[in-house]
């Protein structure tokens, strides 16, 4: 028999995902479908998602009748679940590019297929919930009554206990693996484009001179940093592979990358995590509250809840000095100040 397996969230399930699955299931005899735990979904979605629970989810597409088995995984990624079922034919929606799909590298490698099938037009959850008016919408740009400065700083500071509120987890859990990474004697690359190349080696050079205590230097690169590479890379490869062949050709197995983006959606940093993981290399994204794309391929995702690109910079500023002086308290009396 010929088994099929396709992976999401299928919350809302809607007339685009039935569509999906049913082409799905034409592909062979049996179709498992892989569902994201509650937990998972809020991981890669933001903390309000999902709008069902992962059992009423996974008794909707049971019903299906296309849909021969769900499995539900806490993981951001189905990984692991690919490898346990070894399907012959792995499909994602066609918003998704083939390089792109978590799991497309084991199936090919033992000679399935992988499709990336068109999604029925006029269908998606995101406007489902914003029609309903579930999830907050985006914030407002909040212009002040009297002075931007004050707007600005007040959007500033709500934006940040929603952090503090609804990234803490997220924030520490990614602390602690670029601290293991680089106590254990790896590395940490990041990359990003515009004023999130600038976040990257913001914080790279926190890592190899100091942030506020006296340590020995410790190993972190910004992958937007060389010109020379810069140029010749998507002069050569195109512009969508700038990072993911400095990944390929600098990161080891136990190494960290953090992905910054603050749409989420940006081919080379994307990349950049496809190519992360193919390396063996634990993937952080640093994203806004629409990053789901770059979060679903990353192992720890922090995903500021705003949509304003300034807002998600300067908390982008603000979770790179927490991981640094989460760093400095970690190591500090091992290094007993030495430089």
């Amino acid at each position: 028999m010929k088994l099929v397996f396709t992976n999401g969230c299928f919350d809302l399930l809607h007339p685009g995902h039935v569509d999906l699955l049913t082409r799905a299931r034409a592909l062979g005899d049996r179709l498992v479908v892989g569902l994201n735990s509650d937990a998972s979904v809020r991981s890669i979605k933001g903390p309000g998602r999902p709008i069902m629970s992962q059992d009423d989810r996974a008794g909707m597409l049971r019903a299906l009748r296309g849909v021969d088995e769900v499995v539900v995984f806490d993981e951001p990624t189905p990984t692991r679940l690919i490898a346990e079922l070894k399907p012959d034919v792995l499909v994602k929606g066609g918003d998704w590019s083939v390089d792109q799909i978590v799991g497309a590298d084991l199936v090919l490698a033992w000679g399935g297929a992988v499709h990336a099938l068109p999604f029925l037009a006029g269908h998606s959850t995101t406007a489902l919930v914003e029609r309903l008016g579930t999830v907050p919408a985006a914030d407002a740009s909040r212009r002040p009554i009297l002075d931007i400065a004050l707007g600005a700083l007040a959007d500033h500071g709500h934006v940040m206990r929603a952090v503090g509120e609804q990234c803490r987890d997220a924030i520490e859990r990614a602390g602690q693996v670029i601290i293991a990474a680089l106590t254990a004697g790896h590395r940490l690359l990041l990359c990003g484009n515009g004023g999130s190349a600038a976040d990257a080696e913001h914080i790279a050079t926190e890592f190899v001179a100091r942030f506020e205590n006296d340590r020995r230097p410790y190993p972190a690169i910004a992958l937007g940093g060389v010109t020379a590479v810069l140029t010749a890379l998507p002069n050569d490869y195109g512009y969508d592979q700038m990072f993911a062949r400095q990944v390929t050709a600098l990161a080891q197995a136990g190494d960290v990358l953090v992905a910054i983006s603050t749409s989420g959606t940006s081919p080379n940093v994307l990349a950049a995590a496809m190519a992360a993981r193919k390396t063996g290399v634990t993937a952080v994204a640093l994203t806004g509250a629409g990053g789901s794309r770059l979060a679903a391929l990353c192992d720890v995702a922090v995903m500021v809840p705003s949509t304003r690109v300034s807002r998600v910079q300067e908390a982008h500023a603000v979770i790179g000095h927490i991981w640094c002086e989460m760093f400095d308290t970690a190591v500090g009396a091992a290094d007993g100040g030495a430089r």
